[in-house]
């Protein structure tokens, strides 16, 4: 889509949500730090991210959820992914109503009580609690998705959303690097133990805790300004009934349902990875290990489609082009090594040996998880992008993005769970 394209698509969602502007913008003064800034708003979402998806990332990536059986793991996330599917689309109506604040404190709160279901099916066995926490989760998930989707696709300037994309999925991804980190040192002497021990899921919750805390700096779009005095959103507040029907309406968006492809290659493969890959592959120690890595590609990945959807071409056409041939060349060589690579095993005939990092027989398998990571941050970057190019609006891309990531990619989650 060129600029002229996208600033008529911005016009029609402003008209449609009933947005206006009137007289010429306010420049606010320059300030790298500016608390108002898209900048600062990233890095915070980046933050809240940081603390609580990233850490749940890390917490699900041991495989199992850390436990030696991964049923209850599988059935917790199968009640998150049910939810979510639902508030997965609702979020961003939701978010549009409630704001930022309401949304995302509430939303936080539920990753605390998940990691926390953990550690007490660490001394009970019982996993009732660890389903009721997954489904809530979902719906919290949903919420905190929704507004970390406006944020990230309408706050950036037009000429570097990929960088902004890039930077925040730098700082998410930190916290799986962080989290990994956690069941790597608190368990690196127990080569023999299955589950980890308690003090893994604490170190989560209390990361957890403080995103809560850092979710209430999120400012309203209303209140933030960029740098040449444009508004993030022009609107303020919303209603159920203008979301219902503006979220219906984009289910009937030809642009919307040319990227159904992408919905569902989005994601699927998260219990694929960290179950059947690392947590059947690599002995516990060696999965924390393996999650730092993991994240921590996810964080190359990122800067590196950010750089080319920014700066490779003047034309944003073009650099668009190249940003999705490159992703699409470098998924089907991962794939394909993965494809190999699970042709060795499968669910009825596992590895009888789980590998360490200190085996010689662990380059290979390591480097093919280190790739999945690699490429997961690259497709979702470009996704993210792509979406930010279809409008401007804070309002309008809080329910395009959580429509059209999430409404495929968690069905397809649930039917591999269940499978």
């Amino acid at each position: 889509m060129d600029e002229e394209e996208n600033g008529k698509v911005t016009a029609a969602a402003s008209a449609t949500t009933g947005g206006g502007g009137g007289g010429a913008p306010e420049i606010p003064k320059k300030s790298l730090f500016r608390y108002n800034s898209p900048l600062v708003q990233v890095g915070l979402i980046g933050m809240v991210c940081f603390c609580c998806p990233g850490m749940f990332n890390a917490l699900s990536g041991m495989g199992g959820g850390g436990q030696v059986d991964p049923t209850a793991a599988n059935n917790a996330l199968t009640a998150l992914y049910t939810t979510f599917a639902v508030f997965g689309i609702m979020g961003g109506g939701i978010y549009n109503i409630l704001g930022p604040h309401m949304t995302l404190f509430a939303s936080c709160s539920t990753y605390g009580l998940y990691a926390g279901s953990f550690l007490y099916y660490n001394h009970y066995q019982h996993q009732a609690f660890a389903v009721v926490a997954g489904g809530l989760l979902g719906i919290g998930a949903g919420l905190l998705w929704a507004a970390q989707g406006a944020i990230m696709t309408s706050y950036p300037p037009h000429d570097r959303r990929g960088t902004y994309i890039s930077m925040f999925w730098c700082i998410f991804n930190m916290g799986g690097v962080i989290g990994g980190l956690i069941p790597f040192v608190l368990n690196f002497h127990r080569t023999k133990a299955a589950s980890v021990n308690d003090a893994t899921y604490i170190g989560f919750m209390v990361f957890m805790a403080v995103g809560m805390v850092i979710s209430l700096g999120i400012l309203h779009p209303s209140r933030v300004i960029r740098d040449d005095g444009s508004s993030c959103t022009s609107i303020k507040y919303s209603s159920v009934s203008t979301e219902v029907v503006e979220i219906l309406k984009l289910f009937l968006n030809w642009k919307m349902l040319l990227m159904v492809p992408a919905s569902w290659a989005s994601n699927f493969f998260y219990s694929y990875q960290f179950n059947n890959v690392n947590g059947v592959l690599f002995n516990l120690r060696t999965r924390g290990l393996n999650n730092v890595l993991y994240w921590g590609a996810e964080m190359i990945g990122s800067v590196f489609v950010g750089y080319l959807m920014d700066f490779s071409f003047k034309s944003r056409r073009a650099r668009g082009l190249l940003g999705i041939s490159v992703v699409a060349l470098l998924g089907t060589a991962i794939w394909g090594g993965g494809l190999a690579k699970q042709l060795g095993y499968s669910r009825h005939h596992e590895p009888e040996v789980k590998l360490d990092f200190k085996d010689s027989e662990f380059a290979g398998p390591f480097v093919l998880y280190f790739s999945y990571g690699l490429l997961d941050a690259m497709f979702q970057s470009m996704v993210y992008w792509v979406i930010g190019a279809l409008a401007d609006d804070s309002e309008v891309l809080s329910r395009v993005s959580r429509v059209q990531l999430y409404r495929l990619w968690i069905s397809s989650n649930t039917v591999i769970l269940l499978l």
